[in-house]
């Protein structure tokens, strides 16, 4: 397939496609940030010093002041007591979280997103996604090389465009989240806004499981160097991922979504 139709089947331009990112940070920290990545993975309630003494561990050598400053460019906190992404910006309106004592069992009941650090080659990238929370189907994916509001609008409005609305769309109370022009496309659609409560550990429970199920299952095997091999393997990744039996609903996120508009629409 050609360049050119890879691109438009991935919705990017070519630009992005060859685009190389172009370096923030020192090799040395970038290596240290994927060994943080690692790390939080299995320990999302780290903060600065306990992620420090499981560096230190490792062999890296820094100090705490250096380990923030690393988490904080790739976008994440310890989960309890703080939110796990960026706090909301001055004067951003931050919204309540409906899902609690919610039973979620329809598609389009519930959407979620949330955006995560990926390593690539010497550098790193972002990645966010667009899912449903009952089926666990990915909707939209999108990646950036900057923790920007724009790829994330793109990202919704790419789920919007597909797969129609959803009756709640949970974020968490990021500023990319809590800006106006995205909560403006949600409300612009009629879709109420949850956003994970301070704290809450498993608010956006599904999409984290997501990221996880994303970097051990493909990222850190493969070990992308170009952007051009990331979109192309993300690409097939959750093409798989939604057509994959999922051992909890007994079917494949893609099927176990199309059914329940099925039920929807005979009710």
């Amino acid at each position: 397939m050609s360049i050119k139709k890879q691109c438009k089947l991935l919705g990017v331009p070519r630009s992005s496609y060859y685009h190389k990112p172009k370096r923030k940070v020192s090799l040395e920290d970038e290596l240290i940030m994927q060994a943080i990545d690692r790390i939080y993975l299995d320990e999302p309630t780290y903060g600065s010093r306990r992620m420090l003494d499981e560096l230190k561990l490792l062999g890296y050598k820094l100090g705490r002041d250096r380990c923030r400053r690393l988490m904080r460019i790739m976008g994440i906190e310890p989960i309890y007591p703080k939110p796990r992404l960026s706090t909301p910006a001055k004067g951003h309106k931050k919204y309540p979280y409906l899902l609690r004592g919610l039973e979620i069992e329809r598609s389009n009941q519930v959407w979620s997103t949330d955006i995560t650090y990926i390593p690539l080659g010497d550098g790193h990238v972002y990645l966010t996604a667009v899912i449903d929370w009952s089926s666990r189907y990915v909707i939209s994916w999108k990646l950036s090389n900057s923790l920007d509001t724009s790829f994330c609008i793109e990202c919704l409005e790419e789920a919007l465009e597909a797969e129609g609305k959803p009756g709640i769309f949970n974020t968490d109370q990021g500023c990319q989240y809590t800006s106006d022009a995205f909560t403006g496309v949600l409300k612009s659609h009629g879709i109420r806004i949850s956003m994970d409560g301070k704290g809450r550990a498993l608010d956006n429970v599904m999409i984290e499981r997501l990221w996880r199920t994303v970097k051990y299952d493909d990222i850190f095997i493969r070990c992308y160097e170009t952007m051009s091999e990331l979109y192309q393997g993300l690409s097939a990744f959750f093409l798989k991922y939604n057509a994959r039996k999922h051992q909890t609903l007994g079917m494949s996120p893609e099927q176990k979504y199309r059914e329940g508009l099925s039920m929807e629409e005979a009710a």
